[in-house]
């Protein structure tokens, strides 16, 4: 049995709360600046590419939260080959957990009656009111919370399992495999999830402030995020096996093994 100081001290335990840590706050942060669009091309300073996709013409415009996702997908492998499948379902469910108690926290932030120095106090810097560029930043529709909390897990348990499928079929060998096939599939399903819930889905069956976007919009906004992360998935291989070294360094060659 382990002491609390001795679970402390004990690696694999201290490992996965560092990684647990990492996931969540990256998970965290990119529900929270998922609100902001941006322009790739403009970004990089490039003429913009007005491509032509299911007869929807745009240039290539992300969420903000797409520059974190590709971290939690290196952290999802790497829980996935030290904890198996019991240690990513247990952290997902947790975080969605956690992205609620955020939103609601948000929410009751928003309702508070901001003092009016508070409320005037940016118009030096352009902003007229800080309680409404607050509401606009923080203040995200229900059907885009509902429709990211739930592509989330559709996604983190559809990677675990693909992950392990796979590694039932090769074992120890080709982690590039199971790793970057696991995301693939994963990405793929949260990509138009998260599109149908919030912009297709929710508005037809409970009306809204918008009108339900047309199926050439959803399958041209989810085939581009989803091309990014599916181009991230294949750059990141490498980083999975120099993390996978860092960690067996870590845990040493007997605790590695008997995790892996």
């Amino acid at each position: 049995m382990l002491y609390t100081d001795e679970v402390v001290r004990y690696r694999p335990s201290r490992l996965y709360v560092f990684l647990a840590g990492f996931f969540v706050a990256n998970a965290l942060v990119a529900e929270l600046i998922g609100v902001k669009i941006f322009a790739l091309e403009d970004t990089l300073g490039l003429e913009p590419w007005n491509f032509n996709l299911f007869g929807e013409v745009g240039a290539l415009q992300f969420s903000a939260g797409v520059l974190l996702w590709p971290v939690v997908f290196v952290v999802t492998d790497l829980l996935n080959e030290y904890y198996g499948e019991r240690g990513v379902r247990l952290l997902s469910y947790f975080t969605v957990v956690l992205i609620l108690y955020a939103f609601v926290m948000i929410f009751f932030a928003i309702q508070l009656t901001p003092a009016e120095w508070w409320r005037a106090g940016a118009q030096v810097q352009g902003v007229p009111d800080n309680q409404a560029a607050f509401r606009v930043t923080f203040g995200q529709g229900l059907f885009i919370i509902v429709g990211s909390v739930t592509a989330f897990l559709i996604g983190q348990l559809t990677d675990v399992f693909v992950f392990h499928r796979i590694r039932e079929r090769t074992g120890e060998r080709m982690l590039w495999l199971r790793a970057t096939g696991s995301t693939l599939v994963s990405q793929l399903v949260d990509s138009f999830v998260v599109l149908f819930v919030a912009f297709k889905f929710g508005p037809e069956l409970f009306g809204g402030v918008s009108e339900p976007w047309p199926w050439s919009r959803l399958l041209a906004v989810g085939t581009v995020q989803y091309v990014f992360k599916f181009t991230m998935a294949i750059l990141l291989t490498p980083v999975i096996y120099g993390c996978h070294a860092v960690i067996d360094r870590y845990l040493g060659l007997k605790s590695g093994t008997r995790l892996t």
